[in-house]
């Protein structure tokens, strides 16, 4: 029987709160030492570029050019391999075909496939989709979360069990495993999600099998939906946002931790959870589902959602922290990298207006057009500043995802299941060209005590 802890009035642990205190007043590093020792916070610069911590070839974000140490803004570019991700997204969609797996293909080996090469790389990925026996009952049903990118680290790491031979570090051993995780990462979150539903939402459970001959997005759709069915238009604008999600270079908070336990010469599976787990935090992976309830509260707020100036004023009151959360930002707007475009952006919002007049919803449309572009104006008037701002891919992924009717809980995991392919990417070019575990320094700042005796101490 567990020891029972007295608690005060208020229904608090009087000896937790204590030991809060002492843990903030002993952790409490003043911000002045970091200017003295010239502490790089964030490893970013003064003029908020990146600190230069390795070299990739895996991708490559662009979205200012440095000039006698100014920023200069200019249209935003991403590059997988060293293709512009506008090539890469009009030549699949010109064949009338999906870009996910032959995008997943290019990151992981570095080349564009053949046809043939590309057919072998899908049949891999639907032969393998099925989660191993007993898999789905001992480590997804009977052990539930109402977390679902918690659940999908947790599987991760449960596939070392099922590994004969999961700490070899042989390229082909990794290349393997990142194919299966590619495969499988899709229906781990389907059925995680569908857990969720059913044992904490008390909502019918439906465990539908992955089809081996879909794409990567047709299976996601296929396996949320009690009915299995989805359009064509549906299924491609999920395959974009999951190519758009692919990558975005070495320097993302995920990628860059990829790099950094990978270096450690760990497992796959323990990299990837550690990804993941990256990605669940609300400053990377969480801002599509953030937009998502500001725009809700937007269409609760204007009346007139058509009347630029009603959302003018919705856009003042939410930097006067005065609308939704009171934070002060306008989510899906403005980017660390991007400045003039994000190039993600405007290839979703071109495929969410093809989507919203199937839907009906383009009056909807139009308030997320209205939002990108008034704010920057706003913003610049408001803090008085000349930042070049654009909207960002998180403005409109969410809603694209609500349109797609997927449930807000499943917006990151699909962010984690389109981007496993890049953190693969980047863990095999760790192996290949690191060498050396990342250690970086952290300077020590505390004063030094003299050792005393338990009952001298206060």
């Amino acid at each position: 029987m567990k020891k029972q802890v007295k608690k005060d009035v208020e229904g608090q642990n009087p000896l937790l709160s204590n030991y809060s205190g002492l843990a903030q007043e002993h952790n409490k590093i003043p911000r002045d030492l970091y200017e003295k020792y010239s502490v790089k916070r964030g490893l970013r610069n003064p003029d908020g570029t990146g600190v230069v911590v390795g070299l990739t070839e895996v991708g490559e974000v662009h979205g200012y050019i440095m000039e006698e140490g100014d920023k200069i803004p200019h249209p935003g570019r991403l590059r997988y391999r060293g293709y512009d991700l506008y090539d890469l997204v009009e030549g699949f969609q010109k064949e009338d075909r999906f870009g996910f797996e032959e995008t997943c293909f290019l990151l992981l080996l570095g080349k564009l496939p053949t046809k043939s090469e590309l057919d072998d790389f899908n049949y891999y990925l639907g032969q393998h989709r099925e989660l191993p026996d007993g898999f789905i009952e001992d480590m997804i049903l009977k052990a539930p979360s109402d977390d679902i990118m918690n659940k999908l680290a947790r599987s991760v790491l449960a596939c070392y069990t099922f590994d004969d031979d999961p700490d070899n570090l042989d390229i082909s051993n990794i290349v393997k495993q990142s194919m299966t995780l590619i495969a499988q990462l899709p229906v781990m979150a389907a059925y995680a999600y569908q857990a969720k539903n059913h044992y904490y939402d008390r909502q019918s459970l439906h465990i539908h099998a992955p089809e081996p001959g879909f794409s990567t997005a047709e299976n996601i759709l296929r396996l949320l939906r009690p009915n299995k069915k989805f359009t064509k238009l549906e299924a491609e604008i999920l395959d974009l946002s999951l190519v758009i999600h692919a990558e975005h270079g070495g320097g993302n908070n995920s990628a860059f931790t990829m790099h950094v336990v990978s270096s450690s010469g760990t497992d796959t599976y323990s990299s990837v959870s550690s990804a993941i787990g990256s990605l669940k935090g609300p400053l990377h992976g969480g801002a599509n589902i953030k937009v998502r309830q500001m725009m809700e509260d937007a269409m609760n707020t204007i009346q007139n959602w058509d009347n630029a100036e009603e959302v003018e004023k919705y856009i003042r009151s939410l930097l006067n922290k005065e609308a939704f959360d009171k934070s002060g930002l306008v989510y899906g707007m403005g980017h660390a990298i991007y400045t003039i475009s994000d190039p993600r952006a405007v290839l979703l919002k071109k495929k969410a207006r093809s989507l919203a007049i199937e839907k009906g919803r383009e009056k909807e449309f139009h308030l997320y057009h209205l939002i990108e572009t008034l704010t920057p104006k706003i913003f610049q008037d408001f803090k008085k500043t000349d930042r070049v701002m654009c909207a960002n891919v998180d403005l409109y992924s969410g809603f694209v995802y609500n349109m797609l009717s997927i449930p807000w809980e499943m917006f990151t995991p699909i962010f984690a299941i389109a981007r496993i392919s890049g953190w693969c990417a980047h863990r095999i070019e760790e192996i290949v060209s690191g060498g050396k575990i990342i250690r970086p320094a952290y300077k020590a700042v505390a004063k030094k005590h003299l050792y005393s005796d338990i009952f001298e101490r206060t």
